[in-house]
């Protein structure tokens, strides 16, 4: 029923889990009732967000592909692609990396011809993450710089400084340091654009291994005195070590 859907939301909303999937159960159970092939669906699929967000992975999975068999009925090709990249997700949340690609991989060849650029951006940004864990730094950089081309032709920002934070950090362990400094200080910009202090932070600690690693410890502190800053004001978990680097950086400096 939309009730039980509206509580889920709102209890989803407010970051209770338990009581989210309570409700979206219920609007499972009403749909199922009803017949109604599209709501059922997108309870469903609230439902198993849900249930991949406390860690249920499996349950979670049997939600999506339960979607993913009323969406093939409708012949919803972009709804399609973008359940195969929640199938995708959920498989690399659980630590299945060989069994998310697959489902990447039919997700894109939807996807590209409907030139769904919002669901693009994220599935290429996804497969950029799985090449850069495995060490295939040219193919990650490539899946990246398509990322952000779909996220322009969307204006999205988040994903804009998202990923430019991941081709920035794959310049970097490649050794491209120039390349990754453009693409950190991009990063930065838009994070403090969108006013995302933690995403701005979590960049400039990068940077700061980035200067640290070159020699150019005056940046690396000018870098780290602004993540300490943040750190404090939203208490952060990584204060404490930042703080430690920072003092380690400044010993080093008034040495030279």
């Amino acid at each position: 029923m939309a009730d039980d859907r509206h509580r889920g939301r709102i209890f989803l909303h407010r970051g209770d889990l338990e009581r989210a999937g309570f409700w979206y159960e219920q609007a499972v159970k009403a749909d199922r009732e009803k017949g109604d092939a599209q709501m059922l669906s997108d309870s469903l699929g609230n439902l198993g967000n849900v249930c991949a967000m406390r860690g249920d992975y499996e349950q979670a999975e049997r939600c999506y592909r339960e979607v993913l068999d009323l969406q093939r009925g409708q012949q919803n090709r972009a709804a399609i692609g973008q359940t195969l990249v929640n199938l995708g997700n959920l498989q690399a949340e659980a630590g299945r990396p060989e069994r998310a690609r697959p489902f990447y991989l039919e997700a894109r060849d939807i996807l590209e011809p409907l030139q769904d650029h919002r669901a693009l951006g994220i599935l290429y940004s996804n497969l950029g993450l799985q090449d850069q864990a495995e060490g295939r730094h040219d193919d990650a950089i490539a899946q990246f710089e398509k990322a952000l081309e779909s996220h322009r032709m969307v204006g999205d920002e988040d994903g804009l400084a998202v990923t430019y934070s991941q081709l920035g950090n794959t310049f970097r362990r490649a050794g491209h340091m120039h390349q990754a400094e453009k693409c950190l200080n991009n990063a930065s910009e838009h994070f403090i654009k969108l006013g995302n202090e933690p995403g701005e932070a979590a960049v400039l600690r990068l940077l700061a291994d980035l200067y640290e690693q070159s020699g150019n410890h005056l940046s690396a502190l000018r870098c780290l005195e602004r993540v300490v800053q943040v750190d404090t004001r939203y208490g952060l978990p990584q204060a404490q070590q930042d703080r430690e680097w920072m003092a380690r950086l400044r010993e080093r400096s008034e040495c030279r």
